[in-house]
C-alpha cells in the first residue's frame, strides 16, 4: 500500500501546477515534494506528471487517470477527520463567505445572522465582489463558500444548488410609466434610455446574449456597477432601469417604480451556491449549506 502522504503532495501538485508552489503550500522544500513525487512514480510504475516550461502537467496515461479518484478519497478522508474534530469541540475558525452587495442584502443576510447566533466562535469574513470575481477568488482557494448570479459555468468549481430565483425585468418610474400600461415589444426599449450594471457582469451578459438571440440591440446610456444606483436613477426619471423583480419588491409595492412587462420576457436565472472542486468542506461551510437545505437538518 503507497504512503497516504504521496498522494497528498500528487494532488497537491496536480492542483498547484508547480512544485514550488506545492511546497509553499505543503510548508516542506521543493527536493521533497519532488522526491515523493517521483517515489509515488516509482511505486506506481508509471510517470504521473509531463514537465512543461510553465511547471507541470497531469500525464494522459498516469496522473489524469487517478487524480479524480485521488481528489475524493481525500476529501473523504477530510471529512472523517473533521467530523471526529466536531465530537471533540464547537466549531471555530473563519468562514469566508464571497458574494456581491445585492445578494448579501437580499439572500443571505437573514441566513448570517442566523448562523452567527448558533455558532459565535466562528470568525465570518464577508467578501463583497462581483460574480466574476467571486469565481476567481473561490478557485483561488480565498473563500470557502460563494453565491453566485447564474448562470455560471466553470469546470473547476462546483455548484450545488438555486438559493432564489431571479426574474430580470425592465422598471420605470413616473416619467416612463406609461409603457407599463401593456406588454410592450423588447425591441421598443431599444428607443428608449435603458440603465444596466456593467458589461463584466453575469447579469449584463446573460441579458444581452438573450436579447441578441431574439434579434434585440439593448444599448444602455448609462452603466453602473451598482443596482442600487440603477434603481434610483430609474425612480428619479433618468431612463429604464433593468433589475430582478426579487430586488425592487418593496418599490412595485408602494409605486414607486412601475414593471414593464416586454414580449418576449426575460428568462429567469438564479443565485446559486458555488463551492471549491475537489476541496473537502469545512463543518462551517456545511452548517452554513444546511440553511439553505433545511430537510437535511
Amino acid at each position: 500500500m503507497v504512503n497516504l502522504e504521496l498522494y497528498r503532495v500528487f494532488y497537491t501538485v496536480a492542483r498547484c501546477g508547480s512544485l514550488t508552489r506545492a511546497a509553499e503550500e505543503l510548508y516542506i522544500s521543493q527536493p521533497a515534494v519532488s522526491q515523493a513525487v517521483k517515489q509515488l512514480e516509482s511505486q506506481l510504475g508509471m510517470p504521473l506528471f509531463d514537465r512543461t516550461h510553465r511547471g507541470v502537467e497531469l500525464s494522459e496515461q498516469g496522473g489524469k487517470q487517478i487524480f479524480d479518484i485521488v481528489a475524493r478519497a481525500l476529501a473523504e478522508l477530510g471529512e472523517a477527520e473533521d467530523r471526529l474534530k466536531e465530537i471533540k469541540a464547537a466549531p471555530t475558525g473563519t468562514l469566508r463567505i464571497g458574494a456581491s452587495d445585492t445578494i448579501f442584502h437580499f439572500a443571505l443576510v437573514d441566513k448570517i445572522a442566523a448562523f452567527h447566533e448558533k455558532y459565535p466562535a466562528v470568525k465570518l469574513h464577508l467578501i463583497n465582489t462581483i460574480t466574476t470575481e467571486t469565481v476567481e477568488l473561490l478557485k483561488n482557494g480565498k473563500c470557502d463558500i460563494a453565491f453566485m448570479n447564474l448562470p455560471v459555468e466553470d469546470k473547476d468549481i462546483e455548484f450545488s444548488s438555486t438559493v432564489m430565483p431571479l426574474n430580470d425585468v425592465f422598471l420605470a418610474g413616473e416619467r416612463f410609466a406609461a409603457l407599463a400600461q401593456k406588454v410592450q415589444p423588447l425591441r421598443v426599449l431599444h428607443d428608449y434610455p435603458l440603465l444596466m450594471l456593467d458589461g463584466n457582469t453575469v447579469t449584463r451578459r446573460a441579458i444581452e446574449q438573450f436579447s441578441r438571440s431574439v434579434g434585440v440591440q439593448l444599448q444602455p446610456e448609462i452603466e453602473s456597477g451598482s443596482l442600487e444606483l440603477l434603481i434610483r436613477l430609474a425612480k428619479s426619471g433618468a431612463g429604464i432601469a433593468c433589475a430582478p423583480r426579487e430586488y425592487v419588491s418593496r418599490e412595485l409595492a408602494d409605486g414607486t417604480l412601475a414593471e414593464i412587462r416586454t414580449d418576449p420576457p426575460l428568462p429567469t436565472r438564479g443565485v446559486g451556491i458555488a463551492f471549491p472542486k475537489h476541496q473537502p468542506l469545512s463543518f462551517a461551510v456545511r452548517e452554513f449549506f444546511k440553511l439553505f437545505r433545511p430537510e437535511q437538518e
